[in-house]
């Protein structure tokens, strides 16, 4: 299992993502995150999109879109969709969408699956890692989830991918970031209730290859 899992955008050591990935490699760049509810536009999803696919170009690498919106309960439909790419990049936003929007196409069961047989690599910030723990209980201190509801006319999802037997906490001390103070609540909850995880500043990633993890 090979997992690239950043606080804040690519963080100081893209290049262990491109070593995991190999260079030139193919990315699908998973936005859901940000799809569009209350003020958020479809517009300010395409300038989010855009920006990922430029910092991914800019280390060299070929990525593209997938959105799961176009995949409702088609697993296979995202596993196709999956097949060219080495590796998938999920970024930021609110984590309770993209949990939901992962539920909604099947891609939870596909990306779970492929991670476990070493065929791909996950990485991505914030969000992306934050669906990878056993539960996103917490999260609610920091991201809306009933912005799932408004957005998609569902309840959220409250349990994770399991990928990681942790709480993923980006933002961490991370002064300038507009959620580092609503990180530090979640910390706090999660130390009060004694529930296992890691906190990160933004620069810093978390790397796992295999049974080793490593911060850079």
């Amino acid at each position: 299992m090979r997992l690239y899992l950043s606080s804040f955008r690519l963080g100081d050591h893209p290049e262990h993502l491109v070593r995991l990935v190999g260079a030139g490699a193919r990315m699908a760049a998973i936005s859901n995150a940000v799809d569009p509810v209350d003020a958020h536009t479809e517009e300010d999803r395409r300038e989010a999109v855009r920006a990922e696919l430029d910092a991914l170009h800019g280390l060299g690498l070929v990525a593209e879109e997938l959105d799961l919106r176009d995949y409702v309960h088609d697993p296979a439909g995202v596993r196709r969709a999956l097949e060219p790419y080495a590796g998938v990049w999920l970024r930021g936003g609110n984590a309770f969408m993209l949990r939901a929007v992962m539920r909604r196409s099947g891609a939870d069961t596909v990306l779970v699956d492929l991670v476990r047989q070493d065929a791909l690599v996950y990485a991505g910030y914030s969000a992306g890692p934050c669906v990878l723990a056993p539960t996103l209980r917490g999260l609610e201190y920091c991201d809306d989830p009933g912005a799932v509801e408004r957005a998609y006319g569902s309840p959220p999802v409250w349990d994770g991918l399991a990928l990681i037997d942790f709480a993923f906490v980006p933002h961490v001390d991370s002064p300038g970031h507009p959620e580092t103070e609503q990180m530090a609540v979640v910390t706090e909850h999660y130390r009060r209730d004694g529930v296992p995880h890691r906190t990160l500043r933004d620069g810093q990633a978390l790397v796992v290859e295999g049974g080793i993890t490593t911060v850079v």
